[in-house]
């Protein structure tokens, strides 16, 4: 029984490019479209669509079309959505790479895309560089946007006049975007999404969660990854916000910014949320302007998202995904008090979703009352993938035959249609037969005033039996030890997820993208043994 909870909307039929911008008038041409939070420059809406009609004509000017694959390696800055946008509108095909990749992970995000083309900056440039050396790329097929020796710069493209070229394709079959999938659980894969799917998420978007034309909106999370080149690249822009760029996370300088160039809307993952929560930093700026802080990613605990909302005196939502449906599937709507924030929401329109059990693969039904049997969370909708590049076994064992994406998260369904995850299904841990959710622990964990952060994952007792060990890290100037830990939680949870190890560490390992890398903790935990 799948559930869709929310009205069906109309998807246009066009590129990424027609539907951002292919509507502009008069009055957005003038409105500030992007801010660099660092320097303070602005481009306005008329000023970016120059930009990317430019640097799609020199593209164009060069040979780069359908067919082609553009790579792109480069922080949050405001140029990022001139190239990212300039090619899409050549008609390429665009691959974004994590800026913290080295040599080898570029080679080898640069050789599965089969890309033959860079974008990069200065200063990723010596593993920008040495990646393309060792493929083979001419000089001038390597662009380095702030400009250097021997490369052409974004200055150079954009100043070569050139127009826009006519393009055709089908959205619904053009790849648009090749991101990677994070590999957090196997080797990273390549996730082709045509111009419909992004096009299809950000509609769904805007239906369900809210920004407006005079909202301004820092811009922290990594372009890069989808959820930032969903919701904040494209789904800000084309809701005629304003994007404050931030080329990396610093507290400090994320709290400079907000309340400097008063922003309005925050979209982060739960580490963010932590800090908000409980850094004494917090209090030495005015975040009055903050009205809306909306988390994706990873699972927030209610807890916490209560206390972030409570400091700020803001609303603070969340919403689900993965890259593999463009991302966005469910949100909190920002006006709905009654949805219970620990969840994930009600799906998007024109989103279908089913739980399933993942043992005996039968379907769990919506109850009439209270929660459902967990089960696998199965997406279906115009946002999910084509498939993996070049990678048919993966996509089969993801994206069945009906069109249903196996998340591979597990979540339980009430009545209302109301979703909350409870936990990955291959990180559940099993203790003494009953299954045990580390997000749970670690929701717990963090309600500890003396508790900065925590991870928990299933480490071998010396029976070789699992059991729930956590890893935490503390606030600074504060003390613990196991022993209070494992009191904290044990009054907490049920006698059989009660946490039976402890180990104090500096700082929890996450992907960019906010994910705890406990395949990282581990191999950590393996080594230790």
């Amino acid at each position: 029984m799948a559930s869709t909870t929310t009205p069906a909307i109309e998807i246009p039929t066009s590129s990424v490019y027609d539907y951002l911008f292919g509507s502009l008038d008069e009055s957005d041409l003038g409105r500030i479209a992007l801010i660099d939070g660092t320097s303070g420059a602005e481009t306005t809406y008329g000023q970016l669509v120059g930009q990317v009609n430019a640097l799609a004509g020199a593209l164009a000017a060069r040979g780069v079309g359908v067919g082609d694959v553009v790579a792109v390696l480069c922080p949050n800055v405001p140029a990022f959505a001139t190239v990212f946008h300039g090619i899409l509108r050549s008609g390429a095909t665009a691959t974004t790479i994590n800026s913290l990749y080295t040599a080898d992970e570029i080679v080898a995000q640069l050789t599965d895309a089969s890309a033959t083309w860079l974008f990069t900056v200065s200063p990723l440039l010596p593993h920008a560089a040495a990646a393309a050396d060792r493929l083979g790329f001419a000089a001038d097929h390597l662009i380095v946007l702030d400009g250097a020796d021997g490369h052409p710069s974004l200055r150079d493209l954009l100043s070569e006049g050139e127009p826009a070229p006519d393009v055709q394709f089908d959205p619904a079959e053009h790849i648009a975007v090749l991101p990677y999938s994070s590999g957090t659980t196997g080797r990273p894969k390549g996730v082709m999404l045509t111009h419909r799917n992004l096009v299809s998420n950000v509609a769904q978007c805007r239906e369900a969660i809210g920004l407006g034309a005079d909202d301004r909106v820092l811009a922290v999370l990594p372009f890069f990854h989808i959820y930032g080149m969903t919701v904040l690249l494209n789904y800000a822009l084309a809701g005629r916000s304003a994007l404050v760029t931030m080329p990396r996370f610093d507290l400090t300088e994320f709290l400079r910014i907000i309340s400097e160039y008063r922003t309005s809307w925050l979209f982060i993952a739960p580490p963010i949320a932590v800090a908000l929560a409980k850094h004494p930093l917090v209090d030495e700026y005015d975040l009055s302007s903050v009205e809306v802080v909306f988390s994706g990613a990873a699972p927030l605990d209610g807890a916490l998202s209560n206390a972030v909302a409570a400091r700020l005196d803001c609303v603070v939502t969340q919403g689900y995904g993965m890259t593999e449906a463009s991302p966005v599937t469910h949100t909190v709507p920002v006006d709905r008090a009654d949805i219970d924030r620990k969840s994930i929401g009600i799906p998007l329109p024109n989103t279908e979703c089913r739980l399933m059990d993942p043992e005996s693969g039968a379907v769990i039904p919506t109850p009439e009352s209270g929660l459902s049997l967990p089960g696998e969370i199965q997406i279906r909708g115009p946002q999910v993938m084509k498939g993996y590049l070049g990678n048919d076994e993966a996509t089969a064992s993801t994206l069945d035959t009906d069109g249903w994406l196996h998340t591979g998260d597990i979540a339980t369904v009430d009545a209302d249609g109301v979703y909350t995850i409870v936990d990955r299904l291959k990180e559940l841990i099993k203790y003494k037969g009953y299954q045990v959710a580390p997000a749970v622990l670690e929701a717990v964990l963090l309600t500890h005033p003396k508790i900065a952060d925590a991870a928990v994952i299933g480490a071998l007792d010396e029976d070789g039996q699992e059991i729930p060990k956590a890893f935490v890290v503390l606030q600074a100037g504060q003390s613990l030890d196991d022993t209070d830990v494992i009191a904290y939680v044990a009054e907490r949870v049920a006698p059989h997820e009660k946490v039976r190890r402890v180990a104090f560490i500096d700082a929890i390992p996450k992907s960019t993208s906010g994910k705890i890398l406990r395949k990282d903790l581990r191999a950590a935990e393996k080594a230790s043994v």
